[in-house]
């Protein structure tokens, strides 16, 4: 599918973002997410997997990263570490300076609500609902209040491009302009951490590369901390920094 709103004479989407086709990363400040040691083991039919064989991993604040490597690798098990919703076999994660692991387990749903973004292949927008009651959802889930999280939410859908199309559904919208409000629903809780998860899998070439820029983009403007995993080499190379998976070890992709 193409990233055009169905029906002919379809206006193209862009951002609001300053400098949006080449926007620079923030600069990296401290350190801000430290995995040390940090492996993750399934276990079928009493065998032991091993999938992460430990992992050692510092980000600055405001850093871009990306994740290559093979299917099986390891790269969204990492991922979903990352972002507090699976739980390491051994080592530590920090996120902040703290220790997202050690709270119980309200604190932790809690601090990932508040800390981590995510976005995935697919987009998993209720089709039942507006581009808007879409990214209005995770704040009034939150209970933050209506006007805030309608307020919020319009200004991400325009900062994304998609200002004209708020009170569309998913079924008006293109693969990519799907995305755009993907993006901008993981972004409505203003999170620290944003993990994207082959976030152009799903789309052309072109979409992908809209995506792309996207990004960078966001990334300037907010100064969040992005890890995105792809196995898209263009997007890849479009982070300052990039790591490649394999058999469960990490690596810089020099």
């Amino acid at each position: 599918m193409s990233d055009a709103t169905p029906g002919a004479g379809a206006a193209p989407v862009h951002t609001n973002l300053e400098n949006a086709g080449g926007a620079h990363a923030a600069a990296p400040g401290a350190d801000f997410l430290v995995t040390r040691g940090v492996r993750k083991s399934y276990f079928i039919e009493k065998n032991e997997v091993p999938v992460l064989r430990g992992i050692d991993l510092t980000l600055r604040e405001a850093e871009m990263v990306s994740i290559v490597g093979s299917s099986g690798a390891g790269k969204s098990t990492l991922l979903h570490i990352l972002g507090t919703i699976d739980v390491p076999t051994e080592g530590s994660l920090h996120i902040g300076g703290v220790e997202p692991f050690s709270f119980s387990r309200a604190a932790l749903a809690s601090f990932r609500n508040k800390n981590v973004g995510f976005v995935f292949q697919f987009h998993h927008l209720l089709p039942e609902f507006t581009a808007l009651e879409n990214v209005m959802m995770p704040a009034l889930i939150g209970r933050l209040g209506r006007a805030y999280a309608e307020q919020h939410a319009r200004e991400l859908l325009d900062v994304v491009g998609l200002g004209p199309r708020l009170l569309h559904k998913p079924g008006e919208l293109s693969g990519g302009e799907q995305q755009r409000v993907a993006l901008a629903r993981a972004l409505v809780l203003k999170p620290r951490l944003l993990l994207a998860d082959e976030p152009t899998g799903n789309l052309d070439s072109k979409t992908s590369e809209g995506i792309h820029e996207l990004f960078g983009a966001l990334n300037a403007r907010y100064g969040i901390t992005m890890v995105i995993v792809t196995h898209n080499d263009a997007l890849a190379r479009r982070m300052p920094r990039q790591l490649r998976m394999s058999d469960g070890l990490l690596q810089e992709d020099l």
